[in-house]
């Protein structure tokens, strides 16, 4: 079993898609669109909406991330969708120069909350929002200072 980051935008997930396609360098990228399958005669959607996405997922480095387009018609349901500092992805990699790849792949046109260096917690830490708004946090210790911490709590 595994969690998965999963990632809802407003009509803008297929450019999301290649862009972290591309700055992760994905092994798989599997994509579906709503006119890809039939649609119910009864609730037809309307034609902007048909090539919108509605199932995604990129695999890269033994990591999945998910997403989809909430589609305008659906917003009475399903709200509005509120972009925030609520969702982040973690990419823990005991490798600096995966996560120096990674780093700065994403932060095209975004912006460095803390760029990657050295912290009392990891030997390879950073932060940085990416142009979709997506917060990402890079990690090379993550279990080790967690492992760390718990055994010295004992």
């Amino acid at each position: 079993m595994s969690a998965i980051a999963y990632l809802n935008f407003d009509g803008i997930a297929e450019q999301a898609i290649e862009f972290y396609a591309e700055a992760l360098r994905a092994t798989e990228v599997k994509k579906i669109k709503f006119k890809d399958f039939p649609q119910d005669p009864n609730y037809p959607l309307p034609e902007n909406e048909l090539n919108m996405i509605m199932e995604s997922s990129i695999e890269f480095a033994g990591g999945k991330i998910m997403m989809s387009d909430l589609l305008p018609s659906m917003k009475s349901v399903t709200g509005e969708l509120v972009k925030g500092n609520n969702i982040l992805i973690s990419i823990v990699n005991d490798d600096p120069q995966t996560l120096e790849n990674y780093f700065s792949n994403l932060s095209v046109d975004g912006y460095v909350i803390m760029p990657l260096s050295n912290t009392p917690w990891s030997s390879c830490f950073g932060m940085l929002v990416d142009k979709f708004g997506v917060t990402w946090k890079f990690n090379s210790d993550a279990d080790k200072f967690l492992n760390h911490v718990i055994a010295n709590k004992q």
